[in-house]
């Protein structure tokens, strides 16, 4: 086969490769290119913002990479000796004024597009004909989340929240630097030692809306999984009065303790602790979960202090769950 022929076989075989992979990863949609769909005003907004900025780069990619093929191409060495100098040219003012303005204007374009949708990402609206924002406190600890809602309710890795309500959310972490992010309701914020964050969200539909940690936070970083449950009014209002605190000693089983010690208490990453009579001593249990074990070494054997800012009702409920449902030895040390 002739060598231009080659050439032109080779040139098209990568541009039918591009062409697939670049449909592949747009049919991909949320999974792939696109963002995923917003169920709230401020992620949609921070939708848009990644449009507007794709379809920029988007452009200047194609033109960019287009004009190079095309320079490839069409200016080809074309059997010259490699030694042979290609043609000069010089003076293209006017061409280089041009080529320094279009980049300034996109970048003021991108950057006024923005500033302007900033506020609507950043500031909590005041929501007054509803009474003000839902403030619910989010407490990051490794590897879970907590979340505290204004009656004291508390529940693990779960949300609850009424649709249409504004919640504001004020980030804090007990340990390491985490990252909460819900995507479909907001951008990613940093819950770091010592400070505090906050963001808001006003999920516009029922459903289940999943997340996790952002920031790599430990070796059980993977397992830090968020969901945000939005309902109607009415059934939220009947979960955080009546259903949260019967619940709440099996969530913190199943969200602090299960996840390293296996469902049942059978061991996993951590311990088998079915007949650890800790278990049944209050006392002993409240300084391990708040103080945890083996800070610094060895690494096998640490324990986070997973229990730091619990309340003295968090504890009891533990307490009553891990005696009913998970200690199997002997119940005189109780």
């Amino acid at each position: 086969m002739p060598l231009p022929v080659r050439r032109k076989i080779l040139v098209l075989a990568v541009l039918v490769g591009a062409a697939l992979a670049f449909v592949a990863v747009a049919y991909a949609g949320n999974g792939g290119f696109g963002p995923e769909t917003p169920h709230s005003p401020n992620a949609s907004r921070i939708n848009s913002s990644y449009k507007w900025i794709a379809l920029f780069t988007g452009a200047i990619f194609v033109i960019v990479e287009g004009t190079l093929l095309w320079f490839v191409i069409r200016y080809r060495r074309r059997g010259r000796a490699r030694t042979v100098e290609g043609p000069q040219v010089h003076g293209a003012t006017r061409l280089e004024l041009i080529w320094t303005a279009i980049p300034v204007l996109i970048l003021a374009a991108i950057a006024g597009f923005i500033f302007y949708e900033l506020p609507g990402i950043k500031d909590v609206p005041a929501a007054k004909a509803q009474g003000g924002p839902l403030d619910i406190r989010i407490d990051a600890h490794q590897f879970y989340w907590q979340f505290t809602y204004p009656n004291g309710a508390v529940s693990i890795d779960e949300m609850h929240v009424p649709t249409h309500r504004v919640v504001r959310v004020d980030i804090y972490s007990q340990d390491v630097d985490h990252s909460w992010w819900i995507p479909e309701l907001g951008g990613k914020f940093d819950a770091i030692p010592g400070r505090h964050t906050h963001t808001w969200f006003q999920a516009n539909e029922t459903g289940t809306y999943h997340g996790r940690c952002g920031e790599f936070c430990g070796i059980f970083h993977a397992a830090m999984k968020a969901q945000v449950l939005a309902h109607s009014l009415a059934d939220y209002q009947s979960w955080v009065s009546a259903k949260a605190g019967p619940d709440l000693g099996r969530n913190e089983w199943v969200g602090v303790c299960a996840k390293c010690h296996g469902p049942q208490g059978e061991g996993d990453y951590g311990p088998n602790i079915t007949t650890n009579g800790l278990l049944v001593q209050p006392a002993g249990l409240h300084t391990l979960l708040v103080d945890g074990q083996n800070r610094i070494k060895p690494i096998s054997s640490y324990m986070p202090p997973v229990g730091r800012g619990w309340t003295d009702k968090q504890f009891t409920a533990l307490d009553l769950y891990l005696k009913r449902h998970i200690y199997k030895g002997s119940q005189s040390g109780g």
